[in-house]
């Protein structure tokens, strides 16, 4: 246990003595670009954009680019810090050191609950899709597939998660790309056996916005939490040879082409077809290239699909195994989970011999998993349903964290060493208030919307516990002092 450092540029806390992470170095850039691309083009584009659609028609396109431009400016303020600092917890480590403990404690935990469970969806989601195409193998020997393949990558080297990543996103990257091209065409009347659209599907059906600017807001609503996942490359950042530099280049190199295929995906899709013929839960996507004509749309978008759940299900297994580890180094989770691969302890030189892979911090963060999908398997409805709610808004907590950090962070960075401030924040701190802002919209939106109130109410109670564990903490820490 140890008092919450004082000073913003020292070697922090999560890396070893000498300021280095002792983690192993296996990541390369190549990696952290295509997982800054692909790490949230995932189900929710896919299939969770149909829903966007259905409440807020060709607005959709203004709702991404409102819950985008929200969540580049959250990636911006995160690169900053992790160019200045980077380290395996990423914001856990940059709230500590900017609130105390007790927010370095809270939003690590948070994040790593988030992620086990979440990951119990994508398990289930590409378990049922796997019994589609062979069901003589059930569902739950298809989740259990893909948790003992993935633990097995994530155990070896940090360089195997790197390749899944690569590879999955790779594809995901050109399957979007596909999809505009051939999108762009049919729009222009290039393609065979068809006319140009024109501007019919954007200012008929009751005109762009149909909804008004609360369909908009809607959109905002239901799209912003698809976003969530970027911030696992921050982490990944201090695995790589050269980790402010990686880190500067992946968020510069991601933000921009995210939103690009985002808003590009759904301004074709809106303009090729009617909004009002989208339906929830089912791919727009889909709908599109059956339009068109293209031979066995549904399968090729599940494949896509597919690939993205274990694409999420991979990233969310490392990311949760790196930020117990990262609170373990802390004192703020048990010391057992410290032990590395090739080297023992992670100050015993385990990244340079050829290990550094947290291996129990990884069968910690697995374990927890296989519960989180058993309980998915038994009790989708009830239970899991529950724990589901709990951390249904805690990404906008942990953006809010991230952005209060960088407030208090930035003036000390730039005082005590301005030249790590290799990637800054645009329009401090205005666009860092106007984020702050904007976050609290959206939970007040939350606050407002049947569907969205419980999520917000559970993910509410289960912060709430996690400060309450935090404050106890630091309670019994002050009075052993005395």
């Amino acid at each position: 246990m140890h008092d919450a450092p004082t000073h913003a540029v020292e070697s922090s806390p999560g890396t070893a003595a000498d300021g280095k992470e002792p983690l192993a170095a296996g990541l390369k850039q190549r990696h952290l670009t295509m997982l800054g691309l692909g790490g949230v083009i995932g189900a929710g584009l896919f299939v969770g954009s149909g829903a966007g659609i259905a409440v807020a028609g060709p607005g959709i396109v203004l709702s991404y680019l409102i819950a985008g431009a929200l969540a580049m400016l959250v990636m911006r303020m995160l690169g900053e810090m992790s160019a200045a600092m980077p380290a395996s917890g990423a914001f856990s480590v940059h709230a500590e050191r900017a609130l105390g403990r007790w927010a370095g404690f809270s939003v690590g935990w948070l994040y790593w609950f988030l992620l086990v469970v979440v990951l119990a969806v994508e398990a289930t989601g590409a378990a049922q899709i796997a019994n589609g195409w062979a069901p003589a193998v059930p569902q739950w020997g298809w989740v259990l597939i893909f948790m003992i393949v993935f633990t097995l990558a994530n155990l070896a080297a940090v360089k195997n998660f790197g390749e899944f990543e690569f590879w999955f996103a790779t594809l995901k990257v050109t399957a979007i790309v596909l999809f505009l091209a051939l999108s762009l065409l049919a729009v222009f009347g290039v393609l065979p056996d068809t006319e140009p659209v024109g501007l019919a599907n954007l200012t008929g059906h009751g005109g762009f916005l149909p909804h008004g600017w609360s369909g908009v807001v809607s959109g905002v609503l239901a799209v912003v939490f698809a976003f969530g996942g970027l911030e696992v490359v921050t982490i990944a950042a201090a695995e790589s040879d050269d980790p402010a530099r990686a880190v500067g280049r992946a968020v510069r190199s991601a933000v921009w082409r995210i939103l690009f295929f985002y808003v590009g995906s759904m301004l074709v899709i809106v303009t090729l077809l009617p909004w009002s013929s989208m339906q929830p839960g089912k791919s727009p996507y889909v709908a599109v290239l059956d339009s068109l004509g293209v031979p066995g749309a549904g399968q090729i978008m599940n494949i896509v699909v597919f690939v993205a759940l274990l694409s999420a299900l991979n990233a969310n297994l490392y990311g949760s195994s790196r930020m117990i580890f990262s609170l373990a180094e802390r004192g703020e989770a048990p010391r057992a989970l410290l032990k590395v691969s090739g080297g023992g302890s992670p100050h015993s030189g385990g990244a340079e011999s050829g290990g550094g892979v947290p291996r129990r911090a990884v069968l910690a963060s697995v374990a927890f998993g296989f519960v989180s999908v058993l309980l998915n398997l038994k009790w989708p409805d009830s239970v899991f349903l529950y724990m589901l709610n709990a951390v249904g808004a805690v990404l906008l907590f942990v953006w809010g964290l991230i952005a209060v950090s960088q407030l208090r962070l930035r003036p000390r960075i730039a005082r005590e060493a301005p030249e790590k401030l290799t990637l800054r924040m645009w329009g401090f701190p205005y666009l860092t208030w106007a984020s702050l802002v904007a976050m609290g919209g959206v939970l007040i939106l939350m606050l407002t919307d049947d569907t969205a109130r419980p999520q917000l109410l559970w993910s509410a109670g289960a912060t709430g516990l996690v400060l309450l564990v935090a404050g106890v903490r630091a309670l019994r820490e002050r009075r052993g002092r005395r």
